[in-house]
């Protein structure tokens, strides 16, 4: 199918990586994995019984939602079982919705249309607003590089995580046009955020454009953002359903309950930071001034789709258009389904 290359098998990206032996070394190695299957503690007080048979399998990156969820204690006494699944990024993440691994998954804004155009059968049924629009993510470049602005990429050699059409690639877009550069100028290659980390800190690659958890342990080593962005990323995030669960109208209705829960989820979190950051940590092993930076940067409301991010995406599609990342444009309000958000709310 036309681009799914840009998309890296679920199966295999957990069968690669459970190969790569290096990623053990890594201080964040109970992050970085490519897929992680986690099924929640077990019920207490017969909790279970009184669930119905439902479950979700929910997708998640870099364990955002899921240390959300279990710093505000929203899940318990969800009305459906569930069982996380985490991806290191976007790519791999949409190829398991593509496959049915996973019935939602939550992602920046570009990757969700490229998953899109690549033809992963989903609808978008929540948008997430960022507090700090865009610092999330940005273009790092090792402590004692000569670089200093964005000017001076011309003629180099830039890594983007993780794929084509990444909320990174986006961000180095717009990063070149201010300065009167664009991607001819600049030789662009993509590799997964794991193994670029790896490499970042080996010290085998100059500039980096990444994002989250990633750039957050690349300051961490002593890098330094060129670029971060604010003022070119919109910061919207959304949460995404495949259409196979979407017309299950039980999965539905459980759709419509978790996106109840993230929101409160988010809420809480927003409001107790101090204890959604110990969650994380435990979550994921992060040194505590990376877990502040990721978790200041992530503070998200969650809300019902709106014209506003709509045409927020639109305009991030007609960009990847004029840059020849999609070979025709999009209209993207045809990815969006409005009638899951519960009405009640």
């Amino acid at each position: 199918m036309l681009m799914s290359k840009a998309f890296a098998s679920a199966s295999n990206a957990c069968r690669l990586l459970t190969r790569r032996q290096t990623l053990t070394a890594l201080g964040s190695n109970a992050l970085l994995s490519a897929c992680d299957f986690s099924t929640p503690p077990g019920p207490r007080d017969g909790a279970q019984s009184e669930r119905t048979k439902i479950k979700l399998f929910l997708g998640d990156q870099a364990r955002f939602t899921r240390a959300k969820v279990e710093a505000a204690s929203v899940f318990d006494d969800a009305p459906f079982d569930y069982e996380w699944v985490n991806f290191q990024g976007a790519a791999p993440l949409f190829e398991a919705l593509r496959a049915g691994a996973v019935d939602t998954a939550p992602a920046g804004d570009s990757p969700v249309l490229f998953a899109a155009f690549a033809g992963v059968p989903m609808k978008i049924v929540a948008v997430s607003v960022g507090t700090r629009a865009g610092s999330s993510v940005g273009i790092v470049v090792p402590a004692h590089s000569p670089i200093q602005t964005v000017a001076d990429f011309k003629g180099q050699h830039i890594i983007v995580s993780s794929a084509r059409g990444s909320i990174s690639q986006y961000q180095l877009f717009g990063a070149l046009a201010e300065v009167g550069l664009t991607a001819a100028d600049v030789k662009i290659s993509f590799m997964l955020p794991v193994d670029a980390l790896s490499a970042f800190q080996a010290g085998h690659i100059g500039i980096w454009a990444t994002f989250g958890t990633y750039l957050a342990m690349a300051e961490h080593d002593g890098g330094r953002i060129i670029r971060d962005g604010q003022g070119i990323h919109s910061g919207l995030g959304f949460i995404t359903a495949s259409d196979k669960a979407l017309a299950d109208p039980a999965k539905r209705l459980a759709i419509a309950n978790l996106l109840d829960r993230l929101r409160r989820a988010e809420i809480w979190t927003n409001a107790h930071q101090d204890n959604y950051e110990q969650i994380f940590a435990s979550l994921t092993n992060l040194p505590a001034d990376v877990v502040h930076r990721v978790v200041t940067r992530e503070l998200r409301q969650l809300q019902p789709v709106d014209e506003a991010s709509i045409a927020s995406l639109q305009q991030v599609a007609d960009v990847f258009t004029r840059e020849n990342v999609f070979e025709h444009a999009i209209d993207v309000h045809s990815l969006f389904e409005t009638s899951v958000w519960p009405s009640t709310l």
